[in-house]
């Protein structure tokens, strides 16, 4: 089994020349954190996470984290030596507000930094990604006491925090929830009910674990409408910021999982004992919209998932493609063999991850900027655009990119042949890992309905017509500078796009069965779109740097992937136009009784 190296060299071009992180340092949030020496920052952070974390990954599968007889849950070996080295190096902090800790990085940064702690170890990194989830819950809508109290040690990764929103019968339906929380006459409430699914719940890397709960007050209206959202920590906090007594919350088991079995999934109950102190987050009844701002982050990490972990196949599946002695082709003269990398469909299935993987890249790193202009520009008009960019993309890059993982991973297992279905290589451990990241965080389906219904709809669809309009505009840019090929294909995905858009709106998008129905492979059909732009761009660019004598194999490489994106899986746009246009009707035309045959 290969280690994990990070891609830095391609890292580094869709940074720089795709998404242009040099722009945000004209912002004054970002003017004087360092952005000059970004590629210092990623070289170490490469070092890092390929010696330190890497080496956990195998480790982390085969052991897996123990529940304990008290409760307490133990990592793997290794997990808390290398998660220590992780807190004390900074990186989870770096992008966060230097105010109460942070290193004032743009969130782009973050993301990159982010993509080698994933693809070094998926399961480690579901801690830091829950983390910084409850801290972005907290700097939105915490108080200042709050934030004082509890966001320092979180940011520097002392202190983990969890997302508690599922129960038994509340899962995707939020508002089905009842665990309660009753109010105390010194303004803390005391929390009773039962949580699952509850991700780094418990843990043995962090001095304590601030839950953020989702609940209900007992005179809350009823739905969503009624959860209000507070901070449980494991450990009470002391006026003097030591750790008091342990609350009332207690791990019941942990989840015997497909894959991340490091990551302990946990079933915890609050309030055995009178129940557990909680701090009420905003005002009662608002806990949707803060666990939203926690929410909508995480996916975009989640579909970062699918790209560090189909990264991660991937290098593995082209050195065993490279050392894999198999058959011979028609020049291989008798009795000897190739290796299979030689062979047209291997190396067709190598490819398709390769551009998928960069195509993937670009667009996580392009939502995480609109993220930073969202957040940070200056100009009201260029943050709403910010906002609506990153409202669109965020449902493409959890969704598209974690079906990508999920069947690249696939395509990974397949180059290793038999080897591949055999643990002992470690191609399956990817497989089994990114399969859960195309289920939480809200499902692909509730993404892609998400998607035809609130995001479509963005001013009447304006929102989505002018980027493709943009994507247009990057077609016409690659036909005059001969590079057709890939400008034609991109321009026919862009027609077909067009009418599925049209067709979803005039249908009403998610208000009707025909819109819901065409939902999933819209979507598909929009990733696929976005994705083959931006590796338009990154030709482009190549060619630019080409032809001002930049001579590198890499750059030819560029242009080379995209144009194999155009011919082999571009081409998908117009074949899945049918599922969008089609309508419900072939969905429901058979009676339930009648689906078994």
């Amino acid at each position: 089994m290969s280690e994990y190296s990070p891609p830095l060299e391609d890292m580094k071009f869709a940074l720089k020349q795709v998404v242009d992180v040099d722009s945000l340092s004209k912002l004054p949030d970002f003017s004087e954190v360092g952005l000059e020496a970004l590629d210092a920052l990623l070289d170490e952070a490469s070092r890092f996470f390929n010696e330190v974390i890497s080496p956990t990954n195998r480790t982390g599968d085969l052991e897996g984290s123990s529940l304990n007889d008290d409760g307490s849950v133990s990592t793997p070996t290794g997990f808390r030596e290398a998660y220590a080295q992780y807190v004390e190096a900074g990186w989870g902090a770096i992008s966060f507000d230097p105010e109460y800790g942070g290193g004032g990085f743009p969130w782009l940064v973050g993301i990159a930094v982010t993509e080698m702690l994933t693809a070094a170890n998926m399961a480690l990194s579901l801690n830091p990604m829950l983390t910084q989830g409850s801290i972005h819950a907290l700097s939105a809508h915490g108080d200042q006491d709050q934030k004082l109290a509890w966001l320092p040690k979180l940011i520097t990764g002392e202190w983990s925090g969890t997302m508690n929103l599922t129960e038994p019968q509340a899962g995707s339906d939020v508002g089905a929830l009842t665990t309660k929380a009753e109010r105390q006459e010194n303004g803390t409430y005391k929390i009773t009910g039962q949580k699952i699914y509850i991700t780094w719940g418990e843990h043995d890397l962090t001095d304590n674990i601030i839950h953020l709960v989702l609940a209900r007050t007992p005179d809350a209206p009823p739905g969503t409408k009624g959860i209000s959202l507070f901070i449980v920590p494991k450990f009470l906090v002391n006026d003097d910021g030591s750790l008091g007594d342990e609350n009332d919350i207690k791990c019941l088991s942990i989840e015997h999982k497909l894959g991340i079995h490091a990551s302990p999934t946990c079933v915890l109950q609050f309030g055995d004992n009178g129940g557990a102190l909680g701090y009420i987050v905003g005002e009662e009844n608002s806990g949707m919209r803060s666990m939203f701002t926690m929410m909508n982050q995480a996916r975009l990490a989640v579909g970062l998932e699918g790209l560090a972990v189909a990264d991660r196949a991937y290098q593995q599946a082209l050195d065993y493609a490279i050392e894999r002695m198999q058959g011979r082709r028609t020049d291989t003269p008798k009795g000897e063999s190739v290796p299979i990398i030689d062979h047209p469909d291997v190396r067709r299935m190598l490819m398709t991850m390769k551009a998928y993987i960069e195509a993937m890249r670009c667009l996580i790193y392009l939502n995480a900027k609109a993220i930073d202009i969202a957040h940070h520009h200056p100009d009201a008009e260029e943050r709403e655009r910010g906002n609506e960019l990153t409202d669109l993309l965020t449902p493409l890059s959890k969704s598209w990119c974690t079906d990508l993982g999920n069947e690249l991973t696939s395509l990974g297992i397949q180059i290793h042949g038999g080897m591949g279905f055999v643990e002992e290589t470690g191609a399956a451990q990817h497989y089994r890992d990114i399969r859960i990241a195309g289920i939480y965080e809200g499902t692909n389906g509730i993404q892609a309905v998400d998607l035809v219904g609130r995001k479509l709809a963005m001013r009447n669809g304006d929102v989505v017509r002018e980027l493709l309009t943009e994507i247009s505009e990057t077609a016409t840019n690659l036909i005059t500078a001969d590079l057709e090929g890939i400008g034609n294909a991109l321009e026919y995905a862009v027609k077909d796009m067009q009418e599925a858009t049209e067709w979803l709106v005039e249908k009403g998008g998610a208000s009707t069965d025909d819109g819901l129905a065409g939902a999933t492979p819209y979507l598909r059909m929009f990733g696929t779109t976005v994705g083959g732009w931006l590796l338009a761009k990154s030709a482009l660019q190549a060619k630019n740097l080409l032809d001002e004598g930049d001579d590198s194999e890499f750059l030819k490489a560029k242009i080379e992937t995209a144009l194999f994106y155009s011919e082999q899986l571009l081409p998908q746009v117009s074949g899945l136009l049918p599922s969008v246009i089609s309508g419900a009707r072939s969905l429901y035309a058979i009676t339930p009784d009648k689906l078994r045959g």
